[in-house]
């Protein structure tokens, strides 16, 4: 319900691209957000998706975030998280044009899953270097086995729980780091917080599903706030957050 109400809400206060007056992000909305362009890769993410909601595999799951409020806690069918706890196909293309646009060349992810934000950072610049975090180690082995299998070779996978893991990376820095685990205010402040050394000018942080609940809008409004952020972008599934010490203070809310 609260879900609803938040998207109802955002409907009515988000715009498309004749509400936006910066020409950064302007042309973020319209050459990336909103490109129709028909990428090779998409063929590529349909068909690993399909993969993983026709899979027989089960996984004991070891859940260090706030699980999943459809999926039993301890076995899960590949299957039925493919369609309920791992990235959408749209979610994917989204990620893979993003990280062209960008031309992201060191990628961090916070919840490997299945994989599928993933293989979409891979895909996009195969000789970028992105290092993916997963608590649970059959879904990390799981999804690594997978993207082994197709060839994937740019991807290190990390397994432990983000307070551990994060202190212990080695980059400098990132270009971008997407959010896509432990859903829970105090945690998303946390590793955003944790994660704010490892940011240039030009870093992008994504953070998954910011109407999750209550307490992830929360969150999601303290990192808006933040004295370090300058530029927002609230598209209701994703949230983006911009660090460009040369843009003015904004806020924007986009439907796709």
């Amino acid at each position: 319900m609260y879900q609803l109400k938040s998207y109802i809400k955002f409907l009515i206060t988000s715009t498309n691209q004749h509400g936006v007056h910066s020409p950064f992000i302007y042309n973020f909305v319209t050459k990336c957000l909103y490109s129709k362009t028909k990428h090779q890769a998409y063929t590529k993410l349909k068909q690993y998706k399909q993969e993983l909601q026709t899979s027989k595999a089960v996984l004991e799951i070891t859940d260090l975030g706030e699980g999943s409020k459809t999926l039993d806690a301890n076995q899960r069918q590949v299957s039925k998280m493919a369609k309920t706890s791992s990235s959408s196909k749209k979610d994917a293309e989204l990620l893979f044009r993003l990280s062209k646009y960008f031309k992201f060349k060191t990628c961090l992810e916070l919840g490997t899953s299945l994989g599928m934000g993933t293989y979409a950072f891979a895909l996009a610049n195969t000789n970028s270097q992105i290092t993916t975090i997963e608590g649970c180690p059959n879904t990390s082995a799981f999804a690594q086995s997978k993207l082994t299998g197709k060839n994937i070779k740019n991807v290190e996978f990390i397994i432990g729980n983000f307070s551990d893991t994060i202190p212990a990376l080695k980059q400098d820095n990132y270009d971008v780091i997407y959010f896509d685990g432990h859903h829970n205010k105090l945690a998303t402040i946390k590793y955003f917080e944790a994660l704010l050394p490892k940011v240039h000018n030009d870093t992008i942080f994504i953070f998954d599903d910011i109407y999750w609940s209550k307490g992830m809008t929360e969150a999601w409004e303290f990192i808006k706030n933040h004295k370090s952020v300058t530029v927002t972008v609230d598209t209701f599934h994703l949230g983006f957050v911009f660090f460009r010490r040369e843009q003015v203070k904004e806020h924007f809310k986009i439907r796709l």
